[in-house]
């Protein structure tokens, strides 16, 4: 059985509030655990330190079990210094997607033929 260190939410609509749980990786989200070993809180602010609350003792075991966190998770044990998480860089986010990029490339094309259509009219002397 494969397992999972992951988030479970709870709290309300609007008020998300998650469970730091192991779970079998088959399992729903919000459905049957194994253990509970902390609480994330997203509505705290970053600095605070009530945001996650790990117990390092339970996910240390876990870990050594064979339970493979999720990227979230991951990024909490990495603070609290239990695994190591490879920074990621992906430069292609940020460029714009296709249909945005024919747009410009059509737009560019319009403005350079327009700056032609202009260039001989000026040119050209008025009679």
């Amino acid at each position: 059985m494969a397992l999972k260190i992951r988030l479970a939410r709870a709290g309300t609509k609007k008020r998300p509030y998650y469970h730091i749980v192991i779970a079998a990786a088959t399992s729903p989200r919000d459905g049957k655990f194994i253990d509970v070993v902390g609480a994330f809180n997203p509505m705290l602010p970053k600095d605070s330190a009530d945001r996650v609350k790990l117990d390092a003792a339970k996910a240390g075991e876990w870990l050594k079990k064979g339970a493979q966190p999720t990227d979230r998770v991951l990024r909490f044990l990495d603070k609290a210094g239990l695994a190591k998480r490879d920074a990621r860089n992906n430069p292609n986010k940020a460029l714009p997607g296709k249909k945005r990029q024919e747009r410009e490339k059509a737009a560019a094309d319009a403005a350079a033929k327009a700056a032609a259509a202009a260039a001989p009219a000026a040119e050209t002397p008025a009679a």
